[in-house]
């Protein structure tokens, strides 16, 4: 029987780093600086200098990355945010911690990305920002979002979890608003061996605040002295090193990735399983490979059935989920029918050629024997 193909195997960005980090982790223990200190900062400066922004704040992962950034914007209580729905609930679940309320936007049902039209169909009196949710690793149109945000008065947060090294108009993501958030879950682009996270911004005092704020409200250089409602969300000295040794790499895996994404979009038979169309101007890195197939759930037994594993990104909206309907006002067709359709398939920067024939191949024929 042939070799499973994963879903996601991290096996081969692990051994790549392996001994580097072993190394440094070996610094970290003699030196006994475990939260903070010279990796945290080397780190935070090596990220903002590959995004292009002044500042980088290590975070524990990237739901306080996002609500962190909010609460230091002074968003709360009384104020709207808008949020596409097809999200995973970490972006939404930010802005109820906030003290703010979710203002569901539809997307675009090609890209399934915000859009400016989307945006203002939902922009109340009460809204104060948008959060633009670079979905599978691709950014909106950046430069129409801006407008848009700016033409509305509103503050643009990016959540760039997916989208590390990802590029619009020749800017990195993380770079266009007055805050990127990240996540690097050990699946990310940019994944660390466990939780953690980063806001970058070229805003010092936007900076300063969130420094503040990972580290229990201190007034940054004290120790008991607490100005601003803080929380504890450091970025741990073993996650730097370990993120550090991958933001090396990073650039060349993600180059991976768009082949391999060229190979699906040259193989897979666009009658049977439809990728996620790409943002013209932006070159995306391919967090996910997601495709819209009728009868999701026979298809992905019959790939299971085969030996190749899948994914959902999203099964179901954020604006019909439990603690998030009554948020809601009205339907969002185009993330609604997204929910119904889309799969994704196998995508890391090791994806055997083979392997990857091996998937489009069963993908052809499994969805070529149902309804369209």
């Amino acid at each position: 029987m042939p070799t499973r193909v994963p879903f996601l195997d991290l096996t081969a960005v692990t051994e790549a780093v392996r001994a580097q980090v072993e190394a440094r982790w070996s610094e970290v223990l003699r030196s006994a600086a475990f939260i903070g200190g010279a990796a945290v900062e080397a780190f935070e400066r090596e990220l903002a200098a590959y995004c292009g922004t002044a500042e980088a704040v290590g975070m524990a992962n990237g739901t306080d990355a996002l609500h962190l950034t909010l609460r230091a914007l002074d968003i709360g209580p009384g104020d709207t945010v808008v949020v596409p729905a097809n999200t995973f609930v970490a972006t939404v679940e930010a802005i109820v911690l906030a003290g703010a309320a979710p203002r569901f936007a539809d997307v675009d049902p090609e890209t399934l990305l915000l859009t400016p039209e989307t945006v203002a169909a939902a922009v109340l009196p009460s809204t104060k920002a948008v959060i633009a949710v670079h979905l599978y690793g691709q950014m909106p149109d950046m430069v129409a979002l801006s407008a848009c945000a700016d033409a509305l008065g509103l503050l643009l947060v990016e959540d760039a979890a997916q989208a590390q090294g990802a590029t619009y108009a020749g800017r990195r993501a993380g770079a266009y608003a007055v805050a990127g958030c990240f996540s690097f879950y050990p699946g990310k682009n940019l994944g660390a061996f466990g939780d953690a996270g980063a806001v970058v911004t070229s805003d010092p005092r936007l900076a300063a605040t969130l420094r503040s704020m990972r580290d229990h409200g201190r007034a940054l250089g004290t120790h008991y002295e607490h100005v601003v409602l803080g929380t504890n969300s450091r970025l741990d000295a073993l996650q730097a090193v370990v993120l550090r040794a991958k933001l090396a790499h990073l650039d060349e895996w993600n180059a991976s990735r768009v082949g391999l994404m060229a190979q699906y979009r040259d193989r897979l038979d666009p009658g049977r399983a439809r990728l996620v169309a790409d943002q013209p101007g932006g070159q995306g890195v391919h967090h996910l490979a997601v495709a819209r197939v009728a009868d999701r759930e026979r298809v992905r037994s019959e790939l299971d059935a085969r030996g190749i594993g899948t994914g959902v990104h999203y099964p179901v909206p954020c604006h019909v989920m439990p603690p998030y309907r009554d948020y809601a006002d009205g339907p969002l067709p185009a993330a609604e029918q997204a929910a119904t359709e889309v799969l994704s398939l196998p995508m890391y920067p090791h994806l055997e050629p083979a392997a990857l024939l091996r998937v489009v191949a069963a993908v052809n024929e499994v969805a070529g024997r149902l309804p369209r």
